[in-house]
């Protein structure tokens, strides 16, 4: 279908501008991770860019969702750049990823500046672009040109001397940014090795192209990625000179090439980091010393970490020192952990059999692990997006895979990266569980020797068999199942709907678990967030020793999960 052009720069155009950036990444993504070979030739720059993206993409449409059911109409344009630029700074993935959050940030922080505007124009968005490249180079500890971020500058450069609506910008943007990527391979050596443009800053046309197809509805021209002009190429075709470039620069050797990919620090390491100003000054400076790759990038007491380095438990530490360091993940580059190209080493075999579960919190995630499962941390108000996990199930590295959501509003989600796994030759198996309850239930039973459809089968009777329910405290005023709750209030959920609202925790969890109990069980499980009471457990198991009759209890600690409670009852 064509696209319907946008005139102003406003919500709307936010929204469709996420999709199609998306759809264009997602074409252009194993093209862009084929020539990745800079600053780390880990063959997952695509990925990482489609995977930031796709969490922004998210974001918007949760604010257009949540404005749809209040029936308040289109958010304002600040509302929706806002969350642009939350999603991808949660959602960034790799140098790359991290750095195009900043750029969207740097876009918001102009576009938001106003928080009651509506819309902006063709000089509005100029100064968007501006400003994100400014800031986008700002993150970077070391800026190197022939990046994206020589790209970005140079967009923005282009946008700023247009003249027009934002189609006009847009476009020469655009074309500013593809004449730049052009150039990259004649500003960085390993780029000229190699043969091909940088990766990162082919990205971010697309992003670009994507920008312009939302003003005008036309498609932009393809975009070479091999610098020589011979054998100049674009999306989707393959070129054997390129490759063979990139295999010549995977394998040099630190005396023919001393920027080779290979060369530098063993691992990334990865966060998001809760901190103040000042405590990521002194952090930045102290990666800084000990690894490559800097990018800190955030604000307003949120950031995202990026760092290359051969101590990785220095990195964590040091966020630790500077803050709350969550979502933290550590690559090792020389272990095939990430996704290679050219001169691959030899793949470990594959599993037989894994699980991936979504988990709500730090503590849950530790007992799945301990279980034998691989567990994608979804904190509150932070879903996992559907390219994390399929990067979960790759991770796993099994020919069989069981996906446990263990959330309703995940379904769709787990269902899309089911699919996508699929494609990939990965047998998946979508069990709905609806909380993290059902899923400890499910992958009690789970065992890896059974045959493929037996197990799942087994796993999801054991999730069916288990009522669940969440004791949780109301933020606002609203109608529920139970009557209408005020903000503090405690309310006791079972299988999704508000069937207590009660004063207190202790209380309101006893009610909830009496009426679960009432149609029977053997086993109770509770799961105890940061905020439960200290002797609610002893309370509950008390309350079921006392009262019903050969029905054990089972306690975990959940950590930082959203719910105060969680109960099972299979």
């Amino acid at each position: 279908m064509a696209q319907v052009p946008q005139t102003f720069f406003d919500a709307l155009a936010v929204r469709t501008w996420c999709g199609l950036a998306l759809r264009a990444l997602g074409r252009a993504r194993e093209e862009i991770d084929a020539i990745n070979v800079y600053p780390v030739a880990d063959g997952d720059t695509g990925t990482n860019l489609y995977l930031t993206a796709e969490s922004a993409a998210a974001a918007v449409e949760a604010v257009f969702e949540a404005h749809d059911a209040h029936g308040s109409g289109k958010p304002a344009l600040a509302d929706a750049v806002r969350a642009m630029a939350h999603g991808a700074l949660i959602g960034a993935r790799g140098n790359s990823g991290t750095i195009l959050a900043q750029l969207l940030r740097g876009m918001a922080q102009v576009l938001a500046a106003d928080g009651e505007t509506t819309h902006t124009d063709g000089e509005g968005l100029g100064l968007a672009l501006r400003h994100a490249a400014d800031s986008a180079r700002h993150a970077v500890a070391h800026p190197v040109e022939g990046t994206v971020l020589t790209v970005a500058s140079a967009a923005a450069d282009a946008a700023r001397k247009a003249a027009g609506d934002c189609g006009t910008v847009a476009r020469a943007a655009y074309d500013g940014a593809r004449a730049a990527l052009a150039a990259t391979p004649g500003q960085l050596a390993v780029l000229e090795r190699a043969g091909v443009v940088d990766a990162g800053g082919r990205g971010l046309v697309a992003v670009l192209g994507a920008l312009v197809e939302t003003f005008t509805g036309e498609v932009p021209r393809p975009v070479p990625v091999v610098s020589d002009p011979e054998h100049a190429r674009v999306a989707g075709d393959t070129d054997p000179s390129a490759a063979a470039g990139i295999a010549d620069v995977l394998a040099a050797s630190p005396e023919e090439c001393a920027d080779a990919p290979g060369t530098g620090p063993a691992f990334e390491v990865i966060y998001l980091l809760e901190a103040d100003d000042t405590a990521v000054e002194r952090l930045r400076q102290r990666l800084d010393r000990l690894g490559d790759s800097l990018v800190v990038v955030g604000g307003d007491g949120l950031w995202n970490v990026h760092v290359h380095v051969d101590d990785a438990g220095a990195a964590v530490e040091a966020g630790v020192e500077a803050g709350r360091p969550y979502r933290i993940r550590i690559t090792h580059f020389g272990l095939g952990d990430v996704h290679t190209t050219g001169a691959e080493r030899p793949p470990r075999e594959r599993a037989q059999r894994a699980v991936v579960a979504v988990v709500p919190g730090e503590g849950l995630a530790k007992l799945y692990t301990e279980a034998g499962a691989t567990a994608v941390l979804a904190r509150p108000g932070e879903p996992p997006a559907s390219g994390e996990l399929v990067e979960a199930v790759r991770r796993a590295h099994a020919r069989e895979v069981v996906l446990l959501p263990n959330d309703a509003d995940l379904r769709h989600t787990a269902a899309a990266a089911a699919e996508q796994a699929r494609t990939e030759g990965i047998r998946v198996a979508l069990i709905p569980t609806r909380s993290a309850v059902q899923g400890i239930a499910a992958l009690a039973v789970h065992e890896p020797e059974r045959r493929f459809d037996e197990d799942v089968v087994q796993m999801t009777s054991a999730a069916g068999a288990t009522r669940y329910a969440e004791v949780a405290v109301a933020e606002r005023q609203s109608w529920t199942m139970a009557g209408i709750c005020q903000a503090g209030d405690v309310l006791g959920l079972i299988d999704g709907d508000v069937a207590v609202i009660g004063a207190d925790v202790t209380g309101t969890a006893e009610t909830v678990l009496d009426r679960m109990l009432s149609a029977g069980g053997e086993l109770v499980t509770l799961v105890l967030g940061d905020e439960a009471p200290e002797t609610v457990a002893e309370h509950l198991e008390a309350r079921v020793r006392e009262s019903y009759l050969a029905v054990d209890t089972v306690v975990y600690r959940g950590g930082r999960q959203g719910a105060v409670l969680l109960i099972g009852v299979e």
